[in-house]
């Protein structure tokens, strides 16, 4: 039976979500198979977001509709028969899954006398501990989500009235997380509950054990509505804009009802601005302050009245070529406006800031492995692709790095740097002018304010590399005026900026081709000593572990004395991410049942293998399904250490390693980590021109963890 947590708040408006993130987040840390079941829908008209930004956070193969208990209507009619619902369909998420985080209802429209009492209800028979949240927050005088903090006495007096709901069902109380609270005062928050539930019974009557109590702090990102809730709540439509820009959110708003001048001045970072539709001079005046890089860069314009723009307007409009929303609407101006003030911020699929945050804020201020241990939950010995993700991001955190990212133009890069940044990845440095790049991040809403932005044209720097430059390539004939031209290229900048020690790995590529990204490399970072060749290595995440291929990207036809130098290099790599290395010589045949010129530069370079890392486990020539498949190696290599169990997989040509590793990608569904390139001095990786802003965090994960092994070079800029 999997082991379950059920997640309740004590009113609505609690944040609830982050928290529920963030336990996904913890528990898919360890276990395989983390599913998800929300016990009471938001709505009968619509999917419910809430669960559909979960389903999308969790890698277990689940339906939306099998993770629905209930809608607030059957609760209404028969109270009885929706828990037994409740709990039949559970019961069917339950068996598929290892742990399953239970989602409580949101306080909107239950229609019972006491709501916490049937979720406390609804969890003791479900079998599953509580964890209850406490809104840090009152109710009142709030502005865009924005509201007046609880004290610590108050928050645990309203602790005090949960536990009798949660006591008289016979629920087990497991932890409490006070979300939204004052970031000032998490100490005496915690103390508070804690004192509270310290002296409460447990569920049988007996004493209750210690149970976590931790505090999370109000963060206005998370509570400020995106420019596309805006619209939503306006029943607007998008007139012009990046429709990726109405993720953004919005912290402030002025309505313009005053002439340009008086507007402008008010104007802040991050503001929607309500303009009369009939004010088309407000409108393009703010669409040029906007533009103009020396204003505040506002979140989008909101047109109201049942105006149409003049065609002269449109006209203009589309010249300016701005990417900001504008949202119309038919309201006026008042009614606009209080709509806007009583919207509020969620957290949804598709919103990668919020994540971020969400997660972020989790991980600061809860101890997820007392969290885990508390649930009873043990780590897998089964490694699924999102567990080794997470394991990437947790070695990268434990000794940062800086990460230098070439193609601070790419919006990729951008939102991957955000990402990588607000999760405390890496440090970062991007190149590029730094108005440009800033600008940019305003735009998409992202925080990129903890990183480094250089131009890759700052004269002095330009100077010094240049210098550098010419050192290293003089036996070339590389003038110091060929230099400074050359180091003004971004690939170039980047991996002058690793070889000085100003920064410890760069990742490129999603603009670039893998030529333009690595040839600078070669040059100026050079091999480890031992190693004759630069090699590449593709982490393959499986269901339930994870691979090394190698080479899939860089050496076309390796001798067999780089055949040895690929396995020991791919060797070192899978010990630098956790994976045990054991080395399968790949071949067409296995042991010594085969002859001629391949098979035996393959056994030439095992013996070499052997000969240079005599500690190594490794096997060779040996074919893909002996090393792979435990029946096959008992036939075909019985008694080897490595057959069956190969964990680094080495092919014998480019032709080989490319495509068998994109056929296990693609038909095996595996995640395909890399290139990672392997045996420079100091690491570079090169990024696919198709990569996701996912494959772009990752990278720099996996850049930090080599850049941990790298030999240590200090210099500052």
């Amino acid at each position: 039976m999997a082991q379950s947590i059920y997640i309740t708040s004590t009113e609505g408006l609690s944040g609830k979500s982050t928290v529920v993130l963030g336990v996904i987040d913890a528990l898919t840390r360890s276990i395989p198979r983390v599913g998800v079941f929300r016990s009471i829908a938001r709505s009968t008209s619509e999917r419910d977001y809430v669960l559909e930004m979960l389903l999308d956070h969790v890698g277990v193969d689940l339906d939306y509709d099998e993770c629905v208990g209930v809608t607030y209507d059957e609760v209404r009619r028969d109270p009885d028969a929706a828990l037994s619902k409740i709990v039949e369909r559970f019961k069917a998420v339950e068996a598929k899954c290892d742990a399953v985080v239970i989602v409580g209802s949101d306080f909107t429209d239950v229609g019972s006398t006491s709501e916490l009492g049937y979720n406390a209800r609804i969890a003791a028979n479900l079998g599953a501990p509580v964890l209850v949240v406490l809104n840090g927050r009152a109710d009142q005088g709030d502005r865009l989500g924005m509201s007046v903090a609880r004290t610590p006495e108050q928050l645990g007096q309203l602790m005090s009235l949960a536990l009798t709901d949660i006591s008289y069902q016979r629920a087990e109380l497991f932890a409490v997380i006070t979300n939204r609270a004052d970031p000032t005062r998490l100490r005496e928050i915690n103390a508070a509950v804690h004192a509270v539930v310290a002296d409460a019974p447990a569920a049988d009557g007996t004493r209750e054990a210690p149970v976590g109590v931790w505090s999370i702090p109000e963060d206005v990102l998370l509570v400020a509505p995106a420019v596309r809730d805006i619209m939503l709540r306006l029943d607007g439509r998008l007139l012009r804009g990046d429709e990726e820009l109405m993720t953004r959110e919005v912290l402030d708003v002025v309505v313009a009802g005053m002439s340009l001048n008086n507007i402008l001045p008010r104007l802040t970072d991050g503001a929607i601005v309500i303009v009369p539709a009939d004010r088309t001079e407000v409108l393009l005046g703010l669409l040029l302050a906007n533009s103009s890089g020396t204003f505040p860069s506002i979140s989008g314009i909101i047109l109201n009245g049942p105006f149409p723009l003049p065609p002269a307007v449109q006209e203009l409009m589309a010249g300016l070529d701005s990417s900001l929303p504008i949202v119309q609407t038919d309201l006026d101006t008042y009614d606009t406006a209080v709509r806007v003030m009583g919207t509020r911020g969620r957290l949804a699929a598709g919103s990668q800031r919020r994540l971020d945050t969400a997660l972020a804020l989790f991980e600061q201020n809860v101890d997820t492995e007392e969290f885990t241990r508390a649930l009873g939950l043990a780590h897998s010995a089964v490694v699924t692709p999102l567990m080794f993700e997470y394991q990437l991001l947790e070695k990268a955190r434990t000794a940062r790095k800086r990460i230098v990212l070439p193609e601070g133009t790419d919006d990729r890069v951008l939102k991957a740097a955000a990402t990588v940044l607000t999760r405390g990845i890496a440090d970062l440095t991007i190149l590029g002018e730094e108005a440009e790049v800033r600008g940019r991040a305003l735009e998409l809403g992202i925080d990129l304010g903890a990183a480094q932005v250089l131009s890759p044209f700052d004269p002095v720097i330009v100077d010094r590399f240049a210098r550098e430059y010419e050192q290293l390539r003089r036996h070339k004939g590389v003038t110091y005026a060929q230099a400074a031209d050359t180091v003004t290229d971004v690939s170039y900048f980047g991996t002058m900026m690793v070889h000085l020690g100003l920064a410890d790995g760069m990742v490129s590529g999603a603009a670039h081709t893998t030529a333009h990204t690595i040839r600078p490399a070669f040059e100026i970072i050079k091999t480890r000593p031992g190693v004759s060749v630069v090699s590449s290595v593709f982490l393959m995440a499986l269901a339930d572990r994870v691979l090394v291929y190698g080479d899939c990207a860089v050496i076309p036809d390796p001798t067999a004395p780089q055949l040895a130098d690929i396995a020991i290099s791919s060797a070192a790599t899978a010990t630098e991410f956790g994976i045990e290395p054991r080395v399968a010589m790949l071949s067409y045949s296995t042991g010594e049942s085969g002859s001629g010129e391949d098979v035996d530069k393959v056994r030439e370079a095992t013996a070499l293998v052997r000969e240079r890392a005599p500690e190594l486990l490794v096997e060779g020539p040996i074919q893909y399904d002996a090393a792979a498949d435990a029946a096959v190696a008992k036939t075909k290599m019985p008694g080897s250490a490595v057959a069956g169990r190969a964990t680094v997989f080495v092919f014998p040509d480019l032709n080989t390693g490319n495509n068998t590793y994109k056929a296990v990608q693609r038909s095996a569904g595996a995640i395909a980590m890399g290139p990672v390139l392997q045996g420079l001095n100091k690491p570079i990786n090169d990024l696919s021109r198709g990569a996701l802003v996912d494959d772009i965090v990752n990278t720099i994960a996996i850049t930090a963890i080599q850049a941990q092994s790298a030999p240590a070079e200090g210099a500052s800029a």
